[in-house]
């Protein structure tokens, strides 16, 4: 049985999103022997490489940052021959390739056919939606203490949020400003404990308990902050350099909008085998419906919806085990 003809643009598995889902799908699927494409543009960027520190990763006791995590996953993946291409993919559409159901994907101005599709496309900063927020964006506004934190040394700073990521911007924060004030809704964390511990340990953090950010103001640059009291409604001014915004995330899902299913807040649904609800689509990551972000199961995600593609692919091709 002569070997089929694969034109340069047909791939067994094209995957959009360089983060650790998505390069964890492709280090499989390529040593797998399969064709595999990874398309990565500025909407599709993982959020982990702004990330200062990772300690929690199985197997590096050392602290490392996301940018470098993710570019050690990088060099491992073109070991087995991952082709990555740069750009935003414009749509995803159904294509008949020859006998068999696929699909076109159009990253950039060019455009690629594939037996199936990988979404680990991630997800982006939730904003506040208050007066200043937009404007004073990059003149004292920011969703990255990482890139940002060192232009405010002993300076005063806002954390708004509770969860894990503000917490660990809020103590990423404290290396080099004078003071930074976490604002949080409730009168209680969700971040886990080591971090509550820490952050409520550092003297350079302080909370504002049941409050919220109503506005942002200042001159060229953030100047202060209008924050209210959720019980009370009690309103005060606070002085700040910097607001720092963590509240949460918005799946990049809209690509596949209308051709798989969606939860309630955006996310794709995905059974246990990372398969949604349309036959050669798969996802993975922080753009699914899931309990914990973190790069571990991300990476979890990755390599199972790779291997969840690897099967389908076989099974198009008659070659399943």
């Amino acid at each position: 049985m002569a070997e089929r003809e694969v034109p340069d643009r047909f791939y067994d598995i094209l995957i959009v999103g360089g983060g650790p889902a998505g390069l964890t799908a492709g280090l499989y699927a390529a040593r797998a022997s399969l064709k595999v494409l990874l398309a990565e543009g500025a909407t599709s960027v993982s959020q982990i490489t702004t990330t200062d520190m990772i300690e929690n990763y199985p197997g590096i006791p050392e602290e490392i940052s996301g940018f470098e995590l993710i570019e050690r996953f990088k060099k491992q993946t073109s070991q087995f021959g991952l082709e990555i291409t740069s750009g935003d993919v414009a749509s995803i559409a159904k294509k008949r390739l020859g006998n068999k159901e696929g699909w076109q994907v159009t990253v950039g101005d060019s455009a690629y056919d594939t037996l199936s599709v990988i979404m680990a496309t991630g997800a982006n900063w939730r904003k506040l939606g208050i007066p200043g927020e937009d404007s004073f964006l990059g003149k004292g506004v920011s969703y990255c203490a990482t890139c940002d934190g060192p232009l405010y040394r002993n300076k005063e700073v806002l954390v708004i949020g509770g969860g894990d990521t503000a917490l660990q911007e809020a103590i990423f924060l404290a290396k080099f400003v004078g003071k930074v004030t976490i604002v949080h809704r409730r009168d209680r964390l969700r971040a886990t404990s080591i971090l509550q511990k820490r952050a409520l340990g550092n003297s350079k953090i302080e909370f504002l308990w049941n409050s919220v950010t109503e506005e942002i103001s200042g001159k060229e640059f953030v100047e202060g902050v209008k924050i209210r009291n959720v019980q009370s409604g009690e309103t005060l001014d606070i002085p700040a350099d910097g607001v720092f915004i963590f509240i949460g995330l918005i799946p990049n899902t809209d690509l596949v909008r209308g051709i798989v299913d969606f939860d309630e807040n955006g996310y794709i649904v995905v059974d246990s085998h990372m398969k949604t609800s349309t036959e050669g689509i798969f996802a993975c990551g922080d753009c699914i419906n899931k309990l914990l972000r973190q790069v571990i199961t991300a990476c979890g995600d990755g390599a199972t919806a790779a291997f969840s593609a690897q099967l389908y692919v076989e099974s198009l091709e008659g070659k399943s085990y």
